[in-house]
């Protein structure tokens, strides 16, 4: 069973950043797509941000130019740094290992507020 632990979320200000960190607990991270969803209140969980074994980067519109995915095989941890927060970006983030099947981590809340 893979085990995703998200952390790096937290309350900051219109204009601020952030950077969100999951570590994968299991080697099937280094041949899987990770990507990063969000779920605001009383909306479905949506796709921020996916990123390939090769790289390839893919982001929702309302994101692109300010969020950037990345991964570190080694540590076995993607990241997601953002940029220029709205409030509009106010969730709770989830890391997702796709494979065979998907993994999802616990969540980590953002809360974009003044």
């Amino acid at each position: 069973q893979v085990q995703l632990v998200e952390s790096g979320g937290g309350l900051v200000q219109p204009g601020g950043s952030l950077r969100l960190s999951c570590a994968a607990s299991d080697n099937l991270f280094r041949i899987s797509t990770m990507g990063w969803y969000r779920q605001a209140p009383g909306k479905e969980r949506e796709l921020v941000a996916t990123i390939s074994v090769y790289d390839n980067t893919n982001y929702s519109d309302s994101v692109k130019g300010r969020f950037t995915i990345s991964r570190d095989n080694a540590r076995k941890t993607v990241y997601l740094q953002m940029s220029n927060l709205r409030p509009e970006d106010t969730a709770v983030y989830y890391c997702n290992l796709q494979n065979v099947r998907g993994y999802w981590g616990q969540g980590t809340q953002v809360t974009v507020s003044s």
